[in-house]
């Protein structure tokens, strides 16, 4: 896989006109044209019809009134389809503004005649973009709906089980249809955390053999994804621990059991969050660390080689002051003026001096282990 390029942490919420009441604000016009697809299932039946005018969903319900019937819905663009939705089967406006916002985090309201929840879809795109997605579900009394804001598909493994398996998703209910889309989820969050994993992995391993200032920034992009993935795991947990004791007759027995299953996977899933958050909080710490080392090293080599050349140094500017020992107007011999500058190889012998100062600093400097690189 290629490593992932953007990492968008808020969620793309659609703004509400200040002021406005409940519910008004319903339907942008940036929001995708819906795809509603209804599938019809029983123990060994399977109906699958692409609904294009909202009378195939009366129909098929009618047609097949005791299976059960799981709606997508793909794009939320459609005004007229959220008062059918209303119309038909008494969904309130508040919860249908909930689903088109974009912005809800994960939660489970109840009413006396369906349930409402949402879940935060986070994966990798096409273009190895990390997307905050809002995925909102409605069960009602054999019947799921499901609303994605794109045409993703994510829902596919489902989709796949219900054609080819005859086992508990056809025989579940509508409320393990519910278990199942939501565990679709959570399982997608595996997959994303292991790949931060993976990440951070390679990182490390590049500390290692060659720090370098700009890993800070992959470091603490993967930091800021763990945070998001947090904010929609907590409250998918919450939600997930809501449903199990819900006292609500449209979740069975049988499916209570296998979210417990899925409270499990967000536990651990919440463990691993906290633990890549800690790996990178140390991982920036230890790049920072190694930077600064490295830092240390150059200093400590150019301090040495200005030791080494401080007593030259002073030497060469002693014997550049020329200050003459005879005066070349008079003659006459100043005797507290430099007579070295006259001393038959004289600039040898300077040389010589110079090079054994250096010398011996080295050897002192080795001595006392300021050359070793440990």
């Amino acid at each position: 896989m290629g490593k992932i390029k953007r990492i968008r942490v808020k969620p793309s919420s659609r703004p509400k006109t200040t002021g406005s009441s409940p519910g008004s604000d319903l339907v942008p016009s940036s929001v995708l044209e819906p795809r509603i697809t209804i599938r019809s299932y029983g123990d060994d039946i399977y109906h699958e019809r692409e609904v294009k005018k909202y009378q195939d969903i009366d129909d098929q319900i009618a047609k097949f009134n005791t299976l059960t019937h799981w709606i997508c819905v793909q794009g939320l663009g459609d005004l007229k389809f959220f008062e059918y939705l209303g119309n038909k089967f008494k969904i309130h406006q508040l919860i249908q503004e909930d689903i088109v916002s974009g912005g809800q985090r994960p939660k489970l309201d109840e009413s006396s005649d369906y349930l409402f929840a949402v879940s935060r879809r986070i994966y990798i795109n096409e273009e190895l973009e990390m997307a905050n997605e809002q995925l909102s579900f409605i069960l009602l009394p054999n019947i799921v709906f499901s609303f994605q804001e794109t045409y993703g598909k994510c829902f596919d493994p489902i989709i796949n089980r219900l054609k080819t398996d005859k086992g508990t998703i056809r025989s579940g209910g509508s409320s393990y249809m519910l278990y199942a889309l939501m565990d679709v989820v959570v399982d997608e969050y595996f997959e994303l955390i292991n790949r931060f994993g993976d990440e951070l992995e390679t990182i490390e391993e590049l500390l290692y053999r060659r720090p370098k200032k700009s890993m800070m920034y992959d470091i603490q992009s993967v930091k800021r994804a763990m945070i998001s993935i947090r904010r929609a795991v907590w409250p998918e947990r919450d939600k997930i621990n809501d449903l199990i004791r819900s006292e609500s007759p449209l979740i069975t027995r049988d499916t209570r059991t296998f979210l417990r299953d899925t409270y499990d996977h967000s536990m651990q899933i919440i463990d691993l969050v906290e633990s890549y958050r800690d790996i990178t909080t140390g991982l920036i710490d230890m790049n920072l660390s190694f930077i600064s080392n490295g830092m240390n090293e150059i200093m400590k080599v150019l301090t040495i080689i200005s030791s080494i050349f401080i007593p030259l140094t002073f030497i060469a500017g002693v014997y550049g002051m020329n200050f003459a020992y005879q005066d070349p107007a008079t003659g006459k011999i100043l005797n507290k003026n430099m007579p070295e500058l006259y001393m038959a190889n004289g600039y040898e012998y300077t040389l010589v001096a110079m090079l054994l100062i250096a010398i011996l600093q080295i050897i002192y400097f080795w001595r006392k282990g300021w050359l070793s690189s440990k």
